[in-house]
């Protein structure tokens, strides 16, 4: 035998059982965007490598660790997208979307880290973006954060999650604050894990996101970012706050929260849950207004979020509230003998076309009249639709309901449509 060839580890098969899950958060997530007036963008997988070392940053885990990067047959260096938001930049950038416009657009779709696969995260992951550009108030913040909060409710997990808020002030105010975090933790060095006194170095607001016990003990006497904003930053946050409070939308401030990425400025936030372990956050986003002038673009405020699917899915299952196993048709065609194949696959087809929302699934591969009405039940289908030889010679077919809606019928097919449209079916 041939060896059997298995997945990627960590790229995962999403099989017929789990998909309702996903459709059905997709189907919220599609339908609020709509409502909100926000439009789709599709961005391909795959961008030159620049452009995440130049949005995400060099010294952050994601370029130095995780990409999936190659040279192409030309010599290029290419990337396996690892987030959303540079690719939206890049194309706002590229097909004249942003200068002087108000642009709020959502994507969805694949993308690729490097980590060790578990539970809720893996090397090929899904991810919901939103990107707004344009608009440099709070009230768009807010807006953001409070249709997250209708995903949430019509997904019916509100009281699971948490909204974490925090700002990151603007960058001139987190230099200041970073000379004085640097400051702290070299005299506290030795506290530090190994992670932790590279990231001083590197990236030393990522150490205020340490999991570890110890280092979150040291940083309770460390300097305090929002001791170094000016008043305009202090206003945005207070802003953002007032809106969210007069909308009904709980928050907590929490001053160690930074994200993993080097582009956000002012207005920072997560959706966290305890539901899920230690895999806690569903979504997270903030500001990122330095980021169109960094690749290219004239200078444009910009705000956005993201979240894992895989997550929000994980999420959906663990507080059971997916649908029950799909039913695949409401309508299911039995045909008793090779002769009436045709006349079998002409009256679906004939149903698809009058009642274009109906699930019509035609019996194949032979087989008796038990065999059939066993595939019929499991189907989920409300009614079997029977041709035999007799009913195709009159022009008839026989009506026999699976669920209890009446006593089985024949009847002509010219009115089959009527009676489907009567029972409700």
């Amino acid at each position: 035998m041939a060896k059997q060839i298995q997945a990627i580890r960590g790229m995962n098969d999403c099989l017929p059982e789990q998909t309702p899950a996903w459709q059905q958060a997709e189907a919220v997530l599609r339908n609020t965007m709509s409502a909100y007036g926000y439009s789709e963008i599709r961005l391909p997988i795959m961008e030159v490598t620049g452009l995440f070392q130049r949005a995400i940053g060099e010294v952050t885990d994601v370029v130095e660790k995780e990409m999936y990067t190659f040279e192409d047959r030309s010599g290029d260096s290419l990337t396996l997208r690892p987030e959303g938001t540079a690719g939206c930049v890049r194309a706002g950038i590229e097909h004249g979307l942003l200068y002087n416009q108000e642009r709020r657009m959502w994507y969805m779709g694949p993308m690729f880290r490097y980590e060790r696969p578990q539970k809720g995260r893996y090397r090929q992951f899904h991810q919901f973006g939103v990107e707004v550009f344009g608009l440099n108030g709070p009230d768009i913040d807010a807006e953001l954060i409070m249709l997250t909060a209708r995903f949430w409710k019509t997904l019916g997990v509100t009281e699971h999650l948490t909204l974490q808020l925090n700002s990151l002030g603007q960058p001139e105010e987190r230099a200041q604050y970073r000379q004085a975090l640097v400051k702290f933790l070299q005299q506290h060095e030795a506290r530090l894990d190994e992670d932790c006194r590279r990231r001083m170095h590197t990236n030393p607001l990522r150490v205020l996101d340490s999991k570890n016990p110890e280092v979150q003990a040291l940083l309770a006497d460390a300097p305090v970012l929002s001791d170094y904003f000016g008043e305009a930053t202090r206003a945005h946050f207070d802003g953002l706050q007032a809106l969210l409070s007069a909308a009904g939308i709980a928050f907590e401030i929490n001053p160690r929260l930074v994200r993993g990425l080097d582009y956000y400025n002012l207005t920072v936030f997560e959706w966290v849950t305890e539901s899920l372990g230690a895999q806690g956050t569903v979504c997270g986003g903030g500001r990122y207004d330095g980021l169109v002038e960094q690749l290219g673009g004239q200078a444009t405020p910009a705000v956005g979020f993201a979240m894992g699917m895989e997550r929000l899915v994980l999420l959906l299952e663990t507080l059971n509230r997916v649908p029950e196993e799909p039913v695949q048709a409401d309508v299911y065609v039995a045909m008793m003998g090779d002769s009436t194949r045709t006349a079998g696959f002409a009256l679906a087809e004939r149903l698809r076309d009058e009642l274009p929302a109906l699930r019509v699934m035609s019996h194949c591969g032979g087989g008796n009249f038990k065999k059939q009405l066993k595939r019929a039940d499991k189907s989920g289908a409300a009614v079997a639709l029977i041709l035999g030889e007799d009913e195709v010679a009159s022009g008839q077919v026989t009506v026999k309901y699976l669920r209890g809606q009446g006593e089985q019928q024949t009847l002509a097919q010219s009115e089959l449509v009527a009676l489907l449209k009567q029972k409700g079916i």
